[in-house]
């Protein structure tokens, strides 16, 4: 390519603060990372996979116990999954806290919450798509909690069941979504994002903060943040292969209508939601967090009106420390209970 190396540093060396050396600083390429795993491992699977109420479980089966290596691929899915929602969960809290959501970033915090529900959204239709016991009644639990939303509820849960109830095109109904609305959803998303970061620029911190032991307070951004994001790669490919092949992913008893388990639990990402419908009942629930979930959107007009009336920046930190003890607390109850 007639295009000399020197051309090459101009055009891609944008300025990258210090602190972005961090890693907790530079989590939003964690996320996009594991999503390319998602993506290349997914068509793998999908080459095999059924969707179909009588064939979806033993194809799964088969590509853990019979197709080579499919136990491997599918670990490394799975695990590549829960590392992503881990990941933009804490991408979010880091935005957060550093105040990043703040003009002119509105609209790309909203960006990323919208992020957060794809990838949540991810979560809970690949956990369904194995068609057994826990995943089975996970998504009828799930359809009779969208029921219980005012007016659209019935509508949201004949969207996602494909019908009032479980029924033979509610498996193809959770494959589509998973496979291919969700994902577009995401890549879009993930581009918009990425031209809102180019337009605002990284959000700086306090000059002393990103200060260079050199007296600098920005880097390169290549080679130097390319490599260092290459290197956070090759430890999450590390940790990916060590989890799939020391915890690899297991399949339950088949689904079976007829016979709810004793004990219904989501995946570690839901266990809030989850205890949180047990405390206080379906419709008290859903409709709370419904109210909470539209106030984290709108989180950068409400921060601004709290700065206006108590003028105070530590409101926001506060509310956010007792959110996340909260979150933790409910998750960590959830996760130890006995059923």
């Amino acid at each position: 390519m007639p295009i000399s190396g020197d051309q090459l540093r101009e055009l891609t060396n944008e300025p990258v603060p210090n602190h972005m050396k961090r890693w907790w600083f530079a989590l939003g390429g964690t996320p996009a990372y594991l999503f390319v795993v998602q993506v290349v491992t997914g068509i793998m699977l999908a080459t095999y996979y059924q969707p179909g109420s009588t064939t979806a479980y033993d194809s799964v089966q088969a590509i853990t116990d019979d197709v080579p290596y499919g136990w491997y691929f599918r670990s490394v899915h799975k695990w590549a999954a829960t590392l992503m929602v881990a990941a933009v969960i804490l991408h979010q809290m880091r935005v957060y806290f550093t105040g990043a959501y703040r003009r002119p970033r509105e609209l790309n915090w909203i960006i990323g919450m919208c992020l957060l529900m794809v990838t949540l959204g991810l979560g809970f239709t690949g956990y369904s798509l194995v068609f057994e016991q826990l995943s089975y009644w996970g998504a009828t639990v799930g359809g009779n909690i969208a029921d219980t939303v005012p007016y659209v509820g019935g509508f949201f849960k004949r969207m996602l069941l494909a019908g009032d109830a479980y029924n033979e095109q509610t498996l193809p109904r959770f494959y589509i979504i998973h496979a291919a609305v969700l994902p577009v959803t995401l890549t879009l998303l993930v581009g918009i994002h990425i031209a809102f970061i180019r337009m605002h620029g990284v959000t700086e911190l306090e000059p002393e903060a990103s200060k260079g032991k050199d007296g600098s307070t920005h880097f390169n951004f290549f080679p130097d943040h390319i490599l260092t994001e290459l290197a956070m790669g090759l430890a999450l490919m590390i940790v990916l292969s060590a989890l799939a092949t020391i915890f690899p992913a297991m399949l339950g008893p088949r689904a079976d209508p007829l016979t709810t388990p004793e004990v219904i639990k989501p995946e570690w990402f839901f266990y809030a939601t989850f205890r949180w419908l047990k405390l206080f009942g379906p419709t008290f629930a859903v409709l709370s967090m419904g109210l909470i979930v539209f106030l984290m959107f709108a989180w950068p007009w409400v921060d601004k009106l709290m700065i206006k009336i108590t003028h105070s920046k530590e409101t926001s930190t506060l509310i956010g420390i007792a959110a996340t003890l909260a979150l933790i607390g409910l998750t960590v109850w959830e996760a130890t209970v006995a059923h």
